[in-house]
């Protein structure tokens, strides 16, 4: 997983008004939790927003008034008109217990199928993981270079190295599609292979001499 660093200080109460008075601070109240009590406390707003609208998975490191953790984002409450934070809960890491994110989907490469008119579909944008933190990879990278119209790649076909997927095994990650005047390229190379074919064999027919009828 990414990593980022994150300060933030803790709250001396926690009711509706405390709660009130940091959102109109520009802060975000928190809570760390995991190991035991639970830690209050708040971020700058503009610190945390880095962290919750990028696509990435971070492995925060927590200073809390000099309290320090390993965490992850592990839910997020946002504002309904303005798109802003209302709450975050953080959970913190333990290096030796496994833990569920959900990591984004990476492609490299242009499909084939693609380039010959088909249509990507990329039913999932992040699968569900789950593995010890320091095994976590940063995304699920997936080489789709070589995919033709027809194919696809399921679950299954992934790298799990390190960690274990929760989504269904058959389900299909990415897919090429046929489209409406798409060919694909080995389809015409076997076409033309088959017309050369035939037009060797009515040639080497038609210079072949009839055999000459018996004598009477």
């Amino acid at each position: 997983m990414k990593k980022a660093q994150l300060s933030g200080s803790l709250r001396a109460n926690v009711g509706k008004k405390d709660t009130s008075a940091l959102r109109n601070e520009g802060r975000v109240p928190c809570v760390l939790y995991g190991s035991g009590e639970q830690t209050h406390f708040s971020v700058r707003s503009v610190d945390i927003e880095k962290l919750i609208f990028s696509p990435d998975v971070f492995e925060v490191q927590l200073d809390i008034d000099g309290k320090k953790a390993n965490a992850i984002i592990q839910a997020k409450q946002m504002h309904p008109v303005r798109d802003t934070a209302h709450h975050v809960d953080f959970l913190e890491l333990d290096p030796k217990k496994p833990v569920k994110v959900s990591l984004p989907i990476r492609t490299v490469g242009a499909p084939i199928g693609v380039m010959n008119g088909g249509k990507l579909r990329q039913p999932y944008r992040v699968l569900r993981v789950v593995g010890l933190p320091g095994d976590l990879p940063e995304s699920v990278t997936i080489d789709i270079a070589n995919l033709r119209i027809g194919q696809s790649i399921r679950v299954s076909d992934l790298n799990s190295d390190g960690m274990q997927f929760l989504e269904p095994a058959n389900a299909v990650v990415i897919a090429v599609k046929m489209a409406r005047g798409a060919v694909d390229i080995a389809d015409e190379d076997e076409e033309s292979t088959e017309e050369e074919a035939e037009g060797e064999t009515t040639e080497a027919a038609a210079e072949t001499p009839a055999e000459e009828g018996t004598e009477a």
